[in-house]
């Protein structure tokens, strides 16, 4: 047999097909009964396709935002720890008496001081560091910490001093400031 000989004409091809055997009614049935199972493979298929689809686009969603608050909030624990120096500076200025900040040999550390505490609110300020407001505000437990009561003439629960100032790194809590609070007169 040569190749020519597989070759079929059009004319060949026509009759062949017109005399292949008519399916009978059960074959049908189950030709559409397996078409039903293959359309609902497919389906499932195109369902699975699209979870998977919005899973990897909630993956990189959630990575994103992952990598901006890392890069935001990167200086939370160096911020944390240079607390400690600006409240040591602010007391510091704070504690200096009147005479000796009038005396002139004292007026260029005095001058110092004060320039290196602008200069640190400077940089808290660039990085997203604000001072929590406390005096005369009502304690709210997630930016207070209420460290004792005393009696007074505010309405209970505002706050009437501040020991330690607190502090929050863009809308994230540093530190709490330490407070008194009022409260009712006995």
């Amino acid at each position: 047999m040569t190749q020519e000989d597989n070759i079929e004409s059009p004319e060949t091809a026509t009759e062949a097909r017109d005399e292949a055997p008519a399916l009978d009614l059960g074959e049908a049935e189950l030709l559409a009964a397996r078409i039903a199972v293959l359309e609902g493979e497919l389906a499932d298929a195109k369902a699975a396709v699209l979870y998977a689809h919005a899973e990897a686009q909630n993956v990189r969603r959630r990575s994103e935002k992952e990598a901006i608050d890392a890069r935001a909030y990167a200086v939370t624990a160096f911020a944390r720890d240079i607390l400690s120096v600006a409240d040591n500076l602010s007391r510091a200025l704070l504690a200096m008496p009147d005479d000796l900040r009038a005396d002139e040999k004292m007026k260029g550390l005095v001058g110092g001081l004060e320039a290196t505490g602008r200069e640190l609110d400077a940089i808290f300020t660039r990085n997203g560091i604000t001072k929590i407001a406390a005096l005369g505000e009502m304690l709210d437990p997630n930016r207070h910490q209420a460290m004792l009561e005393m009696p007074g003439n505010e309405e209970p629960g505002t706050i009437v001093q501040e020991m330690q100032a607190g502090y929050m790194i863009r809308d994230r809590l540093l530190r709490p400031a330490l407070v008194a609070v009022s409260k009712k007169p006995e």
